[in-house]
Parts: structure tokens; sequence; C-alpha cells
């Protein structure tokens, strides 16, 4: 295989159309239709998929149905494995009264009693992942939930909870396993925030970003 010299964050099969197993979000978002406003993600995230990556945005990102106004917002370079699921606020149904049954999204008599505008679902926000965030195999994210920049979600994961910067989480609910870096490390690594760069500039450091440490990297950084 044949790689070209500079990758275009914008073609949507990255490995070329006859290795369909992982897309760049960025031009897969752009190729919905109605636009949604409310998704976003930052050039050079993937995800890759034993199926069909490009039902990302149907299959993966769950219960999107706009209720609730929730966004879901991905970084730039993140790395998603197959069945990484992004579960919107509106999956949840209301608790405040003795059932939990969601009578107005049938419509009809139903809707009629109580609008759906009127149904006091909870609302517990948006998921926003930071950059070069990498998560494993049917890792879930759950409703108002951020992961930080550099973090790692370890594999069938469930996080119900936000993810500090450079943080490995495992389990479901999903917990705090490792620091990657030390804090100052990671403060450090935040401030040069390198996933900003010029492709250019990211490319002829990549041998710093895999095997280097953060002196090097802000040293290159200026």
């Amino acid at each position: 295989m044949t790689h070209p010299a500079s990758i275009d964050p914008n073609v949507l099969f990255p490995f070329g159309t006859g290795a369909r197993h992982t897309v760049f979000l960025k031009p897969l978002l752009d190729e919905i239709h109605p636009p949604r406003p409310h998704l976003s993600a930052g050039e050079y995230s993937y995800y890759s998929d034993f199926d069909d990556p490009t039902q990302f945005f149907i299959r993966n990102v769950r219960y999107d149905f706009g209720f609730s106004g929730a966004r879901l917002d991905i970084g730039k370079y993140c790395a998603f494995a197959h069945d990484t699921t992004f579960i919107m606020s509106d999956a949840n149904h209301s608790v405040a009264g003795p059932s939990t049954y969601p009578f107005p999204v049938f419509g009809g008599d139903w809707a009629a009693k109580m609008p759906a505008r009127d149904y006091p679902a909870i609302n517990k926000g948006s998921i926003r992942i930071g950059n070069d965030v990498w998560c494993g195999y049917r890792s879930t994210i759950m409703p108002g939930v951020t992961v930080g920049s550099g973090a790692i979600v370890a594999a069938c994961s469930v996080v119900t909870r936000d993810v500090p910067a450079y943080a490995m989480v495992a389990g479901n609910p999903a917990r705090v396993v490792k620091m990657r870096f030390p804090e100052p490390v990671v403060a450090r690594l935040l401030e040069i925030a390198w996933w900003d760069w010029s492709a250019e500039r990211v490319a002829a450091a990549i041998p710093l970003l895999v095997k280097g440490d953060a002196d090097a990297l802000a040293a290159m950084a200026g």
C-alpha cells in the first residue's frame, strides 16, 4: 500500500476506498443530510469498525433526538475503536412521577395530554471529547461527560463521570487507574497543545510525539 506525502483530513477513507474499515469523522459529518449542527468533530479524528464505519453518527451516537439540545463535540486526533458509543442526553426518561414511560413521544392522545416540550426528562448535558483521546473497543461514554485531552478509555469501559486530561480509565463505571504523566507534565502538554499545530509541523514532530517527552516537545514548540 502506498501512502500520500501528506494526509488530507477532508478525505473520508484515509487508507483509500479499498480499505473501508476506517473513516475520518470530520468529512463523514459533513456528508450528513440534513446537517446536525449540534455535532462536531475535529480534523484527523477517526473511527474504525469491522462492518461499516460510515454509520458512526447513526449507529454509535445513540438517542440523538434533539429534545435536550445537548451537543457532542469531538476534538482533533482522536481514535475510536469498534463500537465506541456515545449515549446522548435524550436517552434519559423522567423520574419525576410514578412512571418513567415516555408517553409524549408516541404522539396522539398521549402527546395531547402532555406535549413533548413539557416532558420533565433529565437533561445531563453535552458530551465533550478533548484532543488525542483514545477510546477502546466497545467503550461507552454517557451523557454530560467530558473526557480530557490525552486520555485513554479502556475497552468495554462505561464512562459516567468526567475524565481528567491524560488519565487512563477502565471499568463499569470507569475509574482512573493511572495518570499517564505527573501533573506538571500534563499541564505542560496542555499548554503546548500540539494538536493545534499545522499538519506539516505535526508531521515533523511525530518522533517526539510517539517516543519523546514533554521537554523535547516544548523545545520544538519554541
